[in-house]
């Protein structure tokens, strides 16, 4: 194996491990705002599950990151390394500042913009940048209506109850909390299981894009080790800014949001799990009452949403260059 192919293999990983650490405040927020787990115990839930995770549910997304938005014989270890290295600069960004935002998106932008100047537009597959594009962006909307409608179906059924009924919600939120990290390592780790075959391909070791058991196991591995490490920045966001989150918020907001998480992985959707979880949490809160969420949150993690796609693609054809020259 060359170099520059062990260079992408511990770029990627590096990214799985941001991934987790990063998208970590996804899973782990409401049961630690709600005070229905410890920090240290919630976090090592998240871990195990994301561990699991990728070993159930296929690998669609894989096969969409890797296959279905550019054109595999327009990339070569140079665009890779270049997507990977804006990644991973617009995760440390955003973390550093406390916004939530999309190692998704991220990734996909420093794709697209590594490939524009590396071979151009046309290597770009419309079909495949269709169906992300609808799944990045359709998957908040979704997220928000799932919160709200499963917060005004639990009131409803809850109508009535004792303050008791908080130590229900306090307690399902470990299952709720698991299948929400099944759920994330199911598609958050796909995108960096993608790279890797993808960069495997590219060097000749494997004729094919299937996805070899190590790769798997290596992706699970880093994104479970950068859940357990937890990035408090992004937790205090989700946790406490956008509103003050009780048993019942962090019960519905993860239900909701593990079902739209799991139903893309599924279908081969790579989603932002973030843009889901505070979406969520967001439908959940507006639910009781509209005031009570603190719009001004969402309005930032918009923003960061918005701008994520194309400052990972400019960071990428920035970095491209430079790439090409050492290697």
């Amino acid at each position: 194996m060359s170099i520059e192919f062990i260079v992408i293999l511990i770029t990627a990983l590096v990214f799985d491990f941001l991934n987790g650490f990063h998208d970590s405040s996804n899973i782990v927020a409401t049961p630690i705002a709600s005070r229905a787990l410890s920090p240290r115990a919630v976090l090592w839930l998240a871990a195990i599950a994301h561990f699991i995770g990728p070993f159930l549910f296929g690998t669609a997304v894989a096969k969409t990151i890797g296959e279905e938005i550019v054109n595999p014989n327009a990339i070569t270890l140079n665009v890779v390394l270049a997507a990977m290295l804006s990644a991973v600069l617009w995760n440390l960004i955003t973390w550093y500042l406390g916004i939530p935002s999309s190692s998704s998106h991220a990734l996909i932008g420093g794709l697209i913009g590594a490939v524009i100047v590396s071979v151009g537009v046309e290597a770009l597959k419309p079909q495949g940048l269709i169906v992300v594009t609808v799944a990045l962006f359709a998957s908040p909307v979704l997220g928000l209506f799932a919160g709200y409608l499963l917060m005004k179906a639990t009131l409803f059924l809850a109508r009535g109850a004792s303050p008791r009924i908080n130590w229900f919600f306090k307690r399902i939120q470990i299952f709720s909390a698991f299948g929400l990290a099944l759920s994330h390592g199911a598609n958050d780790a796909q995108k960096t299981m993608g790279i890797i075959t993808m960069a495997l391909v590219i060097e000749g070791v494997a004729t094919e894009f299937i996805v070899p058991i190590w790769v798997t196991a290596l992706s699970a591995g880093m994104i479970a080790i950068g859940t357990a490490t937890g990035g408090w920045r992004l937790i205090r966001t989700l946790g406490w800014r956008i509103y003050q989150i009780r048993p019942i918020h962090g019960f519905v907001s993860q239900f909701a949001g593990a079902g739209v998480i799991l139903g893309a992985a599924l279908f081969g959707g790579p989603v932002s799990t973030t843009q889901v979880m505070s979406s969520a949490i967001m439908g959940a809160g507006s639910a009781e009452r509209i005031t009570k969420v603190r719009w001004t949150v969402g309005r930032e993690m918009l923003i960061a949403w918005i701008l994520t796609i194309p400052a990972a693609a400019l960071m990428a054809a920035l970095l491209y260059w430079p790439i090409q020259f050492l290697f």
